[in-house]
């Protein structure tokens, strides 16, 4: 049996990998094996809020793999309280306004990176991940069984019939599909986004911000830099950050210059004490990035998703929930590739319906750092079109039919291979 199995190699073992993994691992036709660069996962200091489109992708994938995330977040309010991100104007003349609700659903949670892909790790048989796999190069051909191969930098080889690439945003996989002089290739930071962000116990933190803010996750706006706060590890750390827009970066080294707090003496309070508290320890902070779009994701039997695929500002909330909605794609289609050749229809039927929607989100993302930044078209002096806007954008991607989703990508695939396999909308068991 195991020789007639389809053989999914995945690149990365990041959210994308791993929640796809816990899907595949369940199929007995797919022989799955997760390619990790890492030695062993280490805490980047990033917290998640996950928004309902996410939490739906996941449930799809398995019931399980919602449970994991469940298990090792910390919840926002009760099981049946509806919750949010807060963003609330920092800094100008409508000061301390609300102006969106992010994210609402019932038992919203926060988790740290680290903690969920300990909750998935749980669900993926130890032999079917191997760490310390940085890939390297990529080749195909048709005249072995296994028609991709995979070379790693430690001078190891590996053959699949399928290569599903989740190796990040400095993705192999991407410059192996588009080439690497693609446009869209690398890594773009065309606003010049720096973020300065700190890691403090919760216990510190309420000695030096508002405590409220330590158990909810707001968004404090001004032209200076954003402000936010993020509960992580059952509510016993907190992750807080400003992100510049425009930051001055060294033209020796490209290193922005230390976060100073006195740039936000115009903010709101709650929001200076956050600046305070962060300039303090600058640590965890990053330069971020997006990709500019791929005008493809999938080709012959090679595919790329999650951040490798369309890597986002984070300003949206929604990056990890794409990456979640391609693996429940993936999951999805693997059910019906029985055969490596129906392998390349498969990954253009994700393609065809993922790429628009997560491009979509992409684009979105950056809109937010401009709003956010009091650099789009004067929106900051319009709280009632912030609302709006804000509304309208959020149901975009929070109140998303995940579900449908997924029969879409599986009706394509099955009428590009001459099959009926969709009754009244709804697909065959």
């Amino acid at each position: 049996m195991s020789q007639n199995r389809v053989k999914v190699a995945i690149a990365g073992g990041g959210i994308a990998g791993l929640a796809l993994a816990a899907g595949l691992v369940k199929k007995p036709h797919i022989d799955v094996q997760v390619y990790e660069s890492v030695p062993v996962y280490n805490d980047v200091g990033a917290g998640l809020a996950l928004h309902l489109n996410a939490i739906k992708a996941m449930a799809l994938i398995g019931p399980e793999v919602r449970e994991a995330y469940f298990d090792k977040a910390l919840s926002m309010g009760e099981e049946n309280q509806e919750m949010a991100t807060e963003v609330i104007l920092g800094q100008g003349p409508h000061k301390g306004q609300l102006v969106a609700e992010l994210g609402r659903a019932k038992g919203r949670k926060t988790v740290s990176r680290a903690d969920l892909l300990d909750g998935f790790l749980t669900l993926i048989p130890k032999e079917r991940i191997s760490f310390g796999k940085k890939l390297v190069s990529i080749n195909e051909t048709s005249s072995d069984k296994h028609g991709v191969h995979l070379m790693f930098q430690d001078g190891t080889e590996a053959t699949a019939d399928c290569l599903l690439g989740a190796d990040g945003i400095h993705s192999v996989t991407r410059s192996y599909l588009l080439g690497p002089a693609h446009p869209a290739a690398s890594p773009k930071n065309h606003d010049g986004w720096q973020i300065y962000r700190t890691m403090v116990s919760t216990e510190e933190a309420k000695k030096q911000i508002n405590p409220r803010w330590t158990t909810s996750v707001p968004i404090l706006l001004g032209p200076r830099g954003h402000i936010n706060c993020i509960p992580l590890s059952k509510n016993t750390r907190l992750s807080a950050g400003v992100a510049v827009r425009g930051a001055n970066f060294s033209a020796e080294d490209g290193v922005a210059p230390p976060l100073d707090p006195e740039l936000y003496s115009d903010y709101s309070e709650d929001a200076q004490q956050i600046a305070r508290m962060i300039a303090k320890d600058t640590s965890a902070s990053w330069t971020a990035a997006d990709h500019d779009h791929a005008p493809f994701y999938a080709r012959g039997a090679v595919a790329m998703f999650g951040d490798a695929a369309h890597a986002s500002m984070p300003f949206a909330g929604n990056g990890a929930a794409q990456a979640l909605e391609d693996a429940a794609v993936l999951d999805c289609l693997f059910s019906y590739v029985k055969e490596p050749e129906q392998i390349p229809r498969a990954l253009l039927a994700f393609d065809e319906v993922r790429r628009p929607r997560s491009q979509a989100v992409v684009d979105l993302a950056r809109k937010f750092g401009r709003v956010y930044a009091y650099a789009e078209d004067g929106m900051h002096e319009d709280p009632a079109r912030m609302k709006k806007f804000f509304g309208e954008m959020a149901a975009f991607t929070n109140d998303f039919d995940v579900k449908g989703q997924n029969e879409a990508a599986v009706k394509t695939f099955l009428v590009d291979n001459g099959v009926n396999g969709a009754t009244n909308g709804h697909l065959k068991n």
